[in-house]
């Protein structure tokens, strides 16, 4: 066997970037034996083009060749450009790969090895082309990740994961890759696989994927890094020199990215390294950036008051590796998510900015997780210098669990808690795990405010201090950041039965009103039930099964639809216990699976609670590739799930509660490729048929008012800021002046509280 080739190297089936170095004890190695080199990577920077270098200094040696194939880093705007014109493709795209080389950084070793890349394209030892996703007027990112080696006897290597080829993926994030060895026979049919994948892409034949060479792209890095010409022999030796003296422990690359907030120094000797930094791939916004220089400046105290898809996840983590920055991360960081998948979606992105969490709940993957607690705890009170940085990320129960909750008291130090969904906290429950312990503060949510909890709204307020940013709907789409959206109110009328039982209810709930400590009025228990009671009748009236089937007609053949049904009830931890909030949903949501699935033969999936984690990641994928038509859904989906390439919504659930409406027209309203507008057909349940209102006498008809009023709240709401907001003014004036209501009744403070208890939630 030649100890040149790959069969005599000792290689790992799985390179885990926390666990080992991959670019000395993988790629360096690998590429020593290698006569060729071909790469496809997500995404192109000039730091791509720097990393590419180390190792390669045999393969130059040995006469070798390397073909990378990348892709442009295209914004929002570039893709709405190139919607705009065919023609303008190659140009923005070309535009955006040479702003891309602008972010060279300036360091000693860095500019050499760029020189030396320069030279590697000059001598035609190098070649890049550029990949991107092309549907006619509109254009996506090549997201793949897949290399071939192939040494001097013929033996190939094969590897795919998620390592991009940069300096961020190799040395500081948290990375994996997955090798093929083609000399063996359980390899041997998937390494092939890969190079036929890779030969398709570079040839430019693979459907629905351009590759293009672009001349002005290798011009312009041969004249910004070519600063001294070297012939093949110089440029091996070079490379090999400048890995030898190049003493990684000691150097420290100053990343100075216009997305940062602040200098982050990080030596760049150990892959292990545990710090929190902005990852190169996330550009924060402006709004963004004054968001957490205000939480800052607020002794990192603060609510980020955002509306549903404008990042506010990628904020929180922009003022944690801020507030880290600062206390030189010698800080704990726990962070507070309602539910199981909304703590993994946090973990997604806290891995991306360089951090490895602590994931505690129940269920979780990190069996040993409170181990891991114990010893993070434990490590922090040693002071020593090399533990990992500590941040715990859990949902609600299990932070308010004994375990977690000593856990925090042992902590020595200052620590940041982290709010998600803060509106949650301001429960009576919730209110007392946030004590003084807690210096720094920080409160993420589209709806802070406590729908008839004034008492909560006030505490949320006094405990995490002033709003640092009100990023609402209106500004997001102004500033396109979120979809616009057309709004359609459907009209629906209670049956004479279900009018009757929700007067009979409406009259008892009266009886069950009681002042509070404070004196202000609320239902008791009972009172809280037969709210909860009548609610249902308003969430499951009969005739939205016959209303939606019309509605929904014209969309049988469509994609990307979201039905919301079944009871979304905000109720209190008193009553909790004794609610089953499956059981209108699930008659409602069956019987429109049954409309969708049945009687319109669409391919359909239930997203409700029953479903676990991998099972709703499943129906999201299915429903992002358009392999399922629509998503029915109960509740789950009012806090955290992104499923962005919702088009059009039909809410049969609608509620009177702000949180819950607000939440679940920002979830339809993310930006998606090809998505120039979204639907929202909101189903408005009114007490009887607006032509004969007129027919019945006023003390008839006074029972209507607070339904009528809520329903009126919620279209004025929504039509306020659509695009076709005049189209909801004659049905407004209509119920306006046939009940007489004038806005002040709607938003002025002459509605009796008892009238708004005799409402109810639903």
């Amino acid at each position: 066997m030649n100890k040149n080739s790959f069969p005599s190297l000792q290689l790992q089936k799985e390179y885990r970037s926390p666990q080992h170095d991959v670019a000395n004890e993988f790629f360096a190695p690998v590429l020593a034996c290698s006569k060729i080199y071909k790469r496809s990577v997500g995404f192109f920077s000039s730091t791509s083009l720097e990393i590419i270098t180390k190792g390669i200094s045999s393969l130059v040696k040995n006469g070798g060749k390397i073909q990378i194939v990348a892709s442009p880093k295209l914004s929002e705007e570039d893709i709405e450009a190139i919607k705009t014109g065919y023609d303008k493709k190659s140009e923005i795209i070309e535009r955006r790969l040479l702003g891309e080389l602008e972010t060279k950084e300036d360091n000693y070793f860095a500019n050499q090895r760029l020189n030396l890349l320069a030279n590697l394209i000059a001598k035609d030892i190098l070649s890049i082309k550029i990949a991107f996703k092309d549907n006619g007027s509109l254009v996506g990112i090549y997201h793949e990740k897949l290399g071939v080696f192939e040494d001097f006897e013929g033996n190939k290597i094969a590897f795919d994961g998620s390592m991009n080829e940069s300096k961020t993926a190799m040395c500081y994030n948290y990375e994996s890759i997955n090798v093929y060895c083609g000399w063996l026979s359980e390899d041997k049919s998937r390494v092939e696989l890969k190079i036929k994948a890779f030969d398709n892409i570079w040839n430019n034949t693979e459907e629905n994927l351009k590759v293009v060479e672009f001349p002005s792209l290798t011009k312009r890095i041969l004249d910004k890094y070519k600063t001294k010409d070297f012939n093949t022999e110089e440029i091996a030796e070079k490379l090999e020199s400048l890995d030898k003296t190049e003493d990684r422990r000691k150097v420290e690359y100053k990343i100075d990215r216009s997305n940062m907030i602040g200098d982050v120094k990080l030596p760049i000797a150990s892959p292990k390294l545990n710090i929190p930094i902005i990852p190169y791939d996330v550009d924060l916004y402006n709004y963004q950036k004054d968001a957490i220089d205000e939480w800052s400046d607020n002794n990192y105290s603060g609510i980020f008051d955002m509306a549903t898809g404008t990042g506010k996840t990628l904020t929180g983590l922009g003022a944690i590796t801020r507030c880290s920055k600062e206390h030189e991360n010698n800080l704990a960081v726990i962070v507070v998510a309602p539910y199981q998948h909304l703590v993994e979606q946090w973990v997604e992105d806290i891995e991306r900015f360089n951090i490895k969490p602590i994931i505690a709940y129940s269920t979780s993957s990190q069996k040993n997780w409170k181990d891991r607690l114990k010893r993070a705890i434990r490590d922090k009170k040693l002071r020593l210098k090399d533990k990992e940085f500590f941040l715990l990320v859990t949902t609600n129960a299990t932070f308010k669990s004994n375990f977690v909750q000593e856990q925090i008291n042992n902590i020595d130090g200052d620590i940041l808690l982290v709010i998600d969904e803060a509106h949650n906290a301001g429960s009576g429950e919730f209110k007392k795990y946030l004590y003084s312990k807690f210096k720094y503060r920080l409160a993420l949510s589209a709806t802070l405010d406590r729908h008839n909890d004034e008492e909560g709204t006030d505490f949320l307020h006094n405990y995490f201090g002033k709003v640092c940013i009100h990023y609402d709907l209106e500004r997001a789409i102004d500033e396109n950041k979120l979809t616009p959206y057309k709004y359609f109110p459907v009209l629906v009328y209670l049956t004479e039965e279900e009018l009757s039982e929700y007067k009979q209810i409406s009259a008892e709930i009266i009886n069950h009103l009681k002042k509070n400590k404070s004196g202000k009025m609320e239902l008791d228990t009972y009172g809280q039930k037969l709210a909860i009671k009548r609610s249902r009748i308003i969430a499951g009236a009969q005739n939205k099964l016959d209303e939606f089937r019309e509605q929904i007609l014209p969309y049988k053949t469509k994609t990307n639809i979201l039905v919301y049904c079944g009871s979304t009830t905000v109720i209190s931890d008193a009553v909790k216990e004794d609610y089953d909030k499956s059981e209108i949903g699930e008659r409602q949501i069956i019987a429109i699976t049954k409309i969708m699935g049945q009687e319109m033969n669409m391919q359909v999936s239930r997203f409700t609670s029953e479903e676990d984690i991998e099972t709703r990641k499943v129906i999201t994928e299915r429903f992002k590739s358009e392999k399922l038509q629509a998503i029915i859904a109960i509740k789950c989906l009012d806090e955290g799930v992104n499923i962005p390439s919702i088009k059009t919504a039909f809410i049969l659930a609608s509620t009177t509660n702000p949180k819950e409406y607000i939440q679940r027209r920002g979830r339809v309203l993310r930006r998606w490729p090809g998505k120039e507008y979204a639907e929202i057909f909101d189903f408005v349940t009114l007490p009887r048929v607006l032509d004969t209102v007129l027919n019945y006498t006023k003390e008839e008809v006074k029972g209507d008012l607070s339904l009528v009023k809520n329903e009126l709240r919620r279209i004025k709401e929504f039509s306020s800021i659509a695009m076709n907001k005049m189209d909801s003014l004659s049905l407004i004036d209509e119920i306006q002046s046939i009940y007489q209501i004038t806005d002040k009744d709607l938003y002025g403070d002459n509605n009796s509280q008892e009238e708004d208890f005799n409402n109810g939630n639903r």
